[in-house]
């Protein structure tokens, strides 16, 4: 799969939710497999569907150490699917944050630390999870791609932007983390 950059159309437009008929369907779980794929195969730590030019409510979340981040916490993949935040932890916390489709640059990016999250499975049970630090990131991150935004639209100065070259050298080397 092909993933989008930004200036894309599909990176600035809404995502649909997934209807009922779709769920448990080979169509879905191929589609979700391959998604799966194209996020390991880029070093991503998540992905969802519109940065593959699918305009559905699909994403994962899955953390791990990897070039890009190489002091991820472990865990297994989790597919959201219609994911929506029930709540967010009133503290924010400021971190660099990178995306797949913006390469070789990471932004300076405010985010709930804490964030609870319901959502269906690939079968179309209703799920709800509990996500903090890193894990909550990444998910912020991905259901920004489902609203039509990416980190780019929460920066206010340059001086958020890095190259990320520049940040593994500078910032992750200096502080022994990679968020």
């Amino acid at each position: 799969m092909h993933i989008a950059q930004v200036g894309e159309a599909v990176l600035k437009q809404p995502a649909q939710d997934v209807p009922d008929e779709a769920f448990g369907t080979s169509g879905l779980k191929n589609f979700t497999a391959a998604l799966l794929k194209t996020m390991l195969d880029a070093n991503g730590v998540g992905i969802a569907a519109p940065q593959v030019f699918d305009g559905r409510a699909i994403m994962f979340v899955a953390s791990r150490p990897s070039p890009r981040y190489p002091n991820a916490p472990q865990m297994e993949p989790l597919l959201l699917i219609n994911p929506r935040i029930i709540s967010q932890s009133q503290e924010h916390v400021w971190e660099w944050e990178g995306c797949l489709s913006v390469p070789a640059l990471r932004g300076f990016i405010q985010r709930p630390e804490q964030v609870k999250v319901h959502y269906q499975d690939i079968d179309g049970n209703p799920c709800q999870i509990h996500f903090e630090g890193f894990l909550a990131r990444i998910f912020l991150h991905e259901y920004d791609h489902l609203i039509g935004k990416t980190w780019l639209d929460h920066v206010t100065s340059t001086d958020q932007i890095m190259a990320e070259s520049v940040w593994l050298q500078q910032i992750a080397g200096q502080k022994g983390t990679a968020h």
